[in-house]
């Protein structure tokens, strides 16, 4: 009997069916793992399955009959594939799951910021509309996308389905390829100086890697347009946040919106908390997480972890 732990389940919400999982063999299921739990709950597993909790020698050492790491994410910045590799130990993620879920929540973050609807949400729920001597109230304006430069950082499966989607409201695209392997786009590749200074709205769907950590800071939001809306729905640590924060403290650019940040859940001193809230959005790592991407999700698991012991190739990284 195939013994498998699954470190993280509450990360992936309360309303999930882990059932395809549960049904490959002897299972347990753990809300959460705290650092100093994990390698007693792991040294007797098969195979481990985990979103975002760390492991290398430290968490593993003592695991002894462990074959696979299966990850309930795209990423995989918090396994060590050095040690793995090393073990033999196989490592499988699932990429492609959330693309729409994540292009999605990448518009619903730009209308929110770019046209005020929580300042006209309130405006109505507190009867404000309800006393006004007129039938509008347009005390905040918003503009049109269509005519405008979208300039997408990292041109992968969800930079591509954004574009895609862009494109239908009349926006111009441009990217800035962090990895240099998309040339075929169909879109046309800048630099990344020449985004900045053109691109009225920037999305950013790059992981994190030596290559983007700190990519935009005080120095970088110094070419962008004023009237510029900055987005990261990639990986936090891309936008240096203290700096973003100044820069909107000194409207160097319009408005930011994050679903992403370096310190997860975000900290209680946060820099953007000192920043006017109308410029600015936060949402809680949240892109990735629609039912049906999260209903994908654990069959695409339940899938990897049978094709691993078939001796099949499939989403391994190691």
């Amino acid at each position: 009997m195939m013994k498998i732990c699954v470190l993280d389940a509450k990360t992936l919400g309360d309303d999930i069916d882990l059932t395809p999982i549960q049904a490959m063999g002897e299972v347990m299921i753990y809300d959460l793992t705290q650092p100093h739990e994990v390698a007693e709950r792991v040294k007797d597993a098969h195979v481990v399955v985990t979103n975002k909790v760390q492991l290398g020698k430290k968490q593993l050492k003592d695991a002894k009959e462990l074959k696979l790491v299966a990850l309930f994410a795209t990423g995989f910045n918090n396994i060590d594939l050095e040690y793995m590799k090393d073990r033999g130990i196989g490592v499988v993620n699932v990429p492609g799951y959330s693309t729409k879920s994540v292009a999605q929540h990448t518009f619903a973050l730009l209308f929110n910021l770019l046209e005020h609807l929580a300042f006209y949400d309130e405006y109505v729920k507190t009867k404000s509309y309800a006393n006004s001597n007129t039938f509008a109230y347009i005390a905040k304006p918003f503009y049109e996308i269509a005519g405008k430069t979208w300039g997408i950082i990292g041109m992968g499966a969800i930079g591509k389905e954004v574009a895609r989607i862009a494109e239908a409201f009349g926006v111009h695209i441009i990217y800035y390829s962090t990895s240099g392997n998309n040339g075929r786009a169909g879109y046309t590749c800048v630099d990344l100086d020449t985004l900045l200074k053109e691109s009225d709205i920037i999305s950013i769907h790059a992981p994190l890697n030596e290559k983007t950590q700190n990519l935009i800071g005080y120095k970088e939001m110094s070419k962008m347009k004023k009237s510029a809306l900055l987005m990261n729905l990639g990986r936090g640590g891309i936008i240096e946040e203290v700096e973003l924060a100044r820069a909107l403290k000194e409207n160097l650019i319009r408005g930011a919106a994050l679903d992403v940040l370096k310190v997860e859940p975000i900290e209680q001193e946060h820099p953007l908390y000192d920043v006017d809230p109308s410029k600015w959005i936060v949402t809680p790592h949240i892109a990735w997480a629609s039912v049906e991407a999260r209903g994908n999700l654990i069959g695409q698991v339940a899938a990897n972890i049978e094709a691993f012991f078939k001796g099949e190739m499939r989403n391994r990284i190691v």
